[in-house]
């Protein structure tokens, strides 16, 4: 388990500082909306959303909606229903780790645990496992701090949600970098824009994570990764 702990551990270094900003900047929120610093960590630990945690304040302050509260959270997260189906077959024989390995998977864990090469000798659930827990783990932290920090100061934090995007992007240039075959990254960044320009901002990501993920399953023989570069 050690072994995968430390294989798992530099391939989350990226989420950790991603994660430790936008779970900082959400306990801050949280406080500075009138919650106490434990609904922060609570969120982070039962909730674990992402943006939908930052919509979680909105939907406390509210009038009771439950309806509309499943819907908007369906609407934000909706794109986790395609993570789910492609990482069928990854989770497959997880055993009792399985029901959080569903329940941890975001978008970061996701990118990890979906096309990282786990090195031989490392135990792939435990690998799987660990990433999982760290990437949560960064955020809870993150939160905690943001909490017992936002109940006493106040923060100006206009921009700091760059953050999460400027993740994305190391994240995308260490897979092209890593590999020969860049048809993947390719398609889509096409299928992206092309469903950015038709749907617009507020409604391309499912459009487009179900393009993505149809010719993924379309044309697997073009989409095989190849030779790692050395």
């Amino acid at each position: 388990m050690i072994k995968a702990l430390c294989a798992a551990f530099p391939h989350t270094l990226p989420i950790l500082t991603g994660f430790l900003f936008l779970g900082i900047s959400c306990g801050i929120y949280m406080t500075g909306s009138g919650f106490p610093f434990w609904y922060p960590i609570l969120s982070s630990v039962f909730v674990f959303a992402g943006s939908m945690e930052f919509v979680l304040v909105s939907l406390l302050l509210g009038a009771f909606d439950p309806l509309s509260a499943i819907m908007m959270t369906l609407m934000i997260n909706a794109r986790h229903l395609f993570y789910g189906i492609s990482m069928l077959e990854k989770y497959r024989g997880m055993g009792k780790c399985k029901p959080y390995l569903i329940f941890g998977l975001c978008d970061e864990t996701f990118s990890i645990n979906c096309v990282t090469d786990i090195p031989k000798g490392i135990n792939k659930k435990y690998f799987m496992l660990f990433t999982t827990l760290l990437d949560q783990s960064y955020w809870v932290i993150g939160s905690t701090l943001g909490g017992i920090v936002g109940s006493v100061l106040a923060f100006e934090l206009k921009g700091i949600e760059f953050v999460m995007t400027a993740m994305f992007i190391v994240i995308f240039i260490e897979q092209w970098k890593k590999h020969k075959n860049h048809v993947c990254e390719i398609a889509g960044l096409i299928i992206s824009v092309v469903c950015l320009l038709v749907f617009g901002s507020s409604d391309f990501i499912i459009p487009s994570m179900t393009a993505i993920l149809v010719f993924l399953s379309a044309v697997p023989k073009l989409t095989e990764r190849g030779e790692d570069k050395a």
